[in-house]
């Protein structure tokens, strides 16, 4: 595992595979002290969600199902997160996929339960703005050891997927999620150890599988874009917090 202070470096290898794949793995990178404070954070999230369910008596809110799964969103603010979202591993991985400019878009918690959880179909990202853009970077951080057993993330790289560009998608009726490949290709999964990082363009295509361990599975879900991401009606999509703005660090400041 990384420590705070070890200073690191993308190879050239893998920033010309993001450009010709879309995406690049980054194994044990995290440091030590940043994987457990995002495991803490996130036992926090779930304690309290439980507990607004639990007064409110349900076991569902939306998408979060008590002891099941939870998508816990855009709460980072005044919270240890930042600690980690614009730390000089993000930025390093920022400049090496996105350049110069880098602004925080989304971020989120995606929580598959033991035996449990839910799969997603094949989509991309960018499906999801809603209107033209320039492609973000999703970086799908593990807080667990990942697998084919537990839910991990399958990628389909470019060259097999045919395409770089945003792909028609449709709306399943019953998961609500979007599916935009239709294909055989079952994709490669992304097998890899707690505290790592799979970093991939938000037109990569990609999915994941049921939870079928006994464990927990656990991702952070930090996603950031070269430049503030609109809808058709000029309001932000999402977030648009400056990381990284001609070089210079901005960390969230504008």
């Amino acid at each position: 595992m990384s420590t705070a202070t070890t200073p690191f470096v993308i190879s050239e290898k893998l920033r010309q595979q993001f450009k010709d794949e879309g995406y690049f793995v980054l194994e044990r990178v995290v440091p030590s002290e940043h994987l457990a404070m995002m495991r803490e954070v996130c036992g926090e999230f779930i304690k309290a969600y439980d507990a607004e369910m639990d007064a409110a008596g349900e076991t569902q809110q939306g998408l979060n199902i008590k002891g099941s799964r939870y998508f816990i969103h855009n709460r980072h603010k005044g919270t240890r997160l930042e600690q980690f979202i614009y730390s000089d591993l993000m930025a390093e991985v920022c400049r090496a996929t996105l350049g110069e400019n880098a602004y925080l878009f989304w971020e989120q918690f995606v929580i598959k339960g033991p035996e449990k959880g839910s799969k997603f179909s094949w989509h991309q990202d960018s499906a999801y703005v809603g209107t033209p853009h320039r492609p973000y970077l999703t970086c799908w951080v593990t807080l667990d050891d990942v697998n084919e057993s537990n839910g991990t993330v399958y990628l389909l790289p470019y060259s097999r997927a045919g395409t770089r560009d945003v792909l028609p998608h449709t709306h399943d009726p019953v998961s609500h999620d979007l599916q935009g490949y239709f294909g055989s290709d079952p994709g490669d999964p992304v097998i890899i150890p707690a505290g790592s990082i799979a970093c991939f363009s938000s037109t990569v295509l990609h999915r994941s599988g049921f939870n079928t361990s006994p464990n927990w599975r656990r991702v952070y879900l930090p996603q950031y874009s070269a430049e503030p991401l609109r809808r058709p009606d000029g309001k932000l999509a999402a977030f648009a917090e400056p990381f990284l703005v001609n070089g210079e660090r901005r960390n969230g400041r504008a």
